[in-house]
């Protein structure tokens, strides 16, 4: 019986190492081919969903590849050599269910209007869109939108999700404390609505997205901001209606917009070229500058996503990314592109050394993406240049403390928690019972130490005074413009803004190619099912199919507790 057991866990063993040795050998046999791109092709910009900053798995199989998401990075380099590509004739645009912030949008236009200057068509066919890919589309030269489809233009809204009357139902409580007025991320836990500021700050936020988008879309479309105003008033509209009012410009279907294209370029045919594999044949090419993805939350230690690798900014999985680029001979130059709510307060400052410490060798510069607040501005705060987009969430500096009570909860279930201790604040973590006013004013001087060290780490890197930085922090969330007339950032511009600044930092020549370096690079299939072990495959994908669900859930690290240089609020723009 021993015998056959053993030789079952053998023949198990074996088979499993006997397919990771094939799987892996299939990619790199695939992964080894050089990506073929046919001539007298169009540029497809297929993108649906989060458009991610930070490389995420490399899958080389055929059948897989064709889903590789690419990056802005990705997208920012084949744009740049599909414009000088002679077998790239044209861009079409079909953007569908995008879930990224406004900052990247901004971004991806950008780019696209850049890519207008090599003389080649850009074409824009929309499914079913809504606000985000119709301002996207807005840069294309023609839009098209299917005959029975409805373009979802129709305004935007901003909605907060409070917990405290369910809390309350099941006797949990959390205690906040926390040092800036505007720092009132506890307020999920503590309220039943907006406090005055919250809304303040978030009627901001929806100002600027709004007027952006009617601004940028009516310039596109030969209107004022105002007459866009007063169409979006009217949204959203069913295809005659959009094409009426001016905001597409053929009703048709996907055949008739290459049909047009193959007219335009007088073509007999076009073929099509998928950003998911083009990226693959633009490496980029020119001086070598490190684009270093700093995207999620940060966060203590090293913990693992569900693929074994780093989750968030964690701060040690990260510094050893950010020696990495520092010890690279090859490196001339550093972009640090920060895509972050924040998070740890503690894991915040040792990431903020290790940068300093890149700094000090490497020209630096800081790109901020969709959001760079709290802790994400943070670990900006080296004395580099900074720059945001127009509609980047920044700012929010300012420090919280959470700790869950579930003194209410044990009661209900019957549950005597019996507490012994040694010391009169021994029992400062303990979430059987409530706090004790000691220990509430030994957190406060603990929060206040940290906001004061913030604001003053601020006020050096921006080389303001300490009153000058508390009077525009206290927790508040600006947008982009608000935080340059500040003086939270130096200048509102993406990428390529930040290649020209950092080229000048490391004395290249200003009109030299760039090659971005991703860091942290793509994992390989066989890092993948190398490190990846079942119990974080089954958690992280349960929960992240839970937040899909429920996107007002609060984030990992609030529900974690601690003290915190967190965004106040999970902000989706809908």
């Amino acid at each position: 019986m021993w015998k056959f057991l053993l030789g079952v866990a053998v023949g198990i063993v074996v088979a499993f190492v006997g397919a990771l040795i094939v799987v892996f050998a299939i990619g790199r046999l695939f992964s080894s081919k050089q990506v073929s791109v046919e001539g007298n092709s169009a540029l497809v910009l297929a993108l649906s969903g989060e458009l991610p900053e930070a490389a995420p798995v490399d899958i080389p199989i055929p059948f897989a590849q064709a889903q590789s998401v690419p990056t802005v990075r990705d997208i920012w380099t084949s744009l740049r050599q599909a414009a000088t590509d002679n077998r790239i004739r044209a861009v079409v645009l079909q953007p569908n269910g995008l879930e990224t912030g406004w900052g990247k949008l901004q971004e991806l236009r950008q780019e696209i209007l850049t890519f207008k200057k090599s003389g080649k068509p850009v074409y824009a066919y929309l499914q079913s869109p809504g606000s985000r890919e119709y301002y996207l589309a807005s840069a294309a030269d023609k839009i098209y939108l299917s005959p029975d489809d409805m373009l979802g233009v129709k305004g935007f809204a901003l909605e907060e999700m409070y917990f405290k009357n369910t809390l309350d139902k099941v006797g949990i409580q959390f205690e906040v404390d926390h040092i800036g007025r505007y720092k009132d991320a506890g307020d999920i836990f503590t309220k039943t609505g907006m406090s005055p500021e919250t809304r303040e700050v978030l009627n901001q936020v929806l100002d600027q997205i709004y007027n952006n988008f009617c601004t940028t879309v009516g310039q596109a479309r030969h209107k004022t901001s105002d007459e866009m105003k007063r169409l979006v008033d009217t949204g959203p509209f069913l295809g005659s209606q959009a094409k009426a009012a001016g905001l597409v410009d053929e009703l048709g279907y996907e055949d008739q917009v290459y049909g047009d294209l193959k007219k335009k370029l007088r073509l007999s045919e076009i073929n099509k070229s998928n950003i998911r594999t083009y990226f693959r044949a633009a490496p980029g090419k020119g001086d070598r500058i490190a684009l270093l993805a700093g995207e999620g939350e940060i966060v203590r230690g090293d913990p693992q996503d569900m693929f074994g690798g780093p989750a968030g900014i964690s701060s040690v999985g990260f510094s050893k990314v950010i020696r990495r680029v520092r010890n690279d001979g090859s490196i001339k130059g550093v972009i640090l592109r920060v895509n972050s709510p924040g998070g740890d307060s503690v894991a915040s400052d040792e990431i903020l050394h290790e940068l300093k410490l890149l700094s000090a060798v490497k020209p630096l510069v800081i790109s901020m993406s969709d959001v760079a607040a709290s802790g994400g501005y943070f670990i900006s705060m080296t004395g580099d240049p900074v720059l945001s987009y127009p509609d980047t969430i920044t700012g929010s500096i300012g420090v919280l403390y959470l700790r869950p009570n579930f003194k209410g909860l044990y009661d209900k279930l019957g549950i005597q928690a019996d507490l012994l201790t040694r010391g009169q604040l021994a029992a400062l973590d303990s979430v059987s019972h409530p706090l004790s006013e000691a220990g509430r004013r030994k957190l406060h001087e603990s929060i206040a130490a940290t906001y004061q060290s913030f604001v003053g780490k601020v006020a050096a890197a921006r080389k303001r005074n300490y009153d000058q930085i508390d009077a525009i922090a206290q927790g508040r969330v600006w947008m982009g413009g608000p935080a340059h007339q500040n003086g939270l950032i130096d200048e509102l511009g993406g990428l390529d803004q930040a290649i020209a600044l950092v080229r000048k930092k490391a004395k290249l020549a200003a009109g030299g190619e760039t090659n971005l370096v991703m860091y942290p690079p793509r994992r390989t299939l066989l890092e993948v099912l190398t490190n990846a072990s079942p119990e974080s495959l089954e958690g992280e994908a349960a929960e992240s199919r839970l937040r899909k669900m429920a996107p007002g859930l609060p984030s990992r690290a609030l529900l974690k507790g601690g003290m915190l240089r967190m965004l106040p609020y999970h902000i989706t723009i809908h």
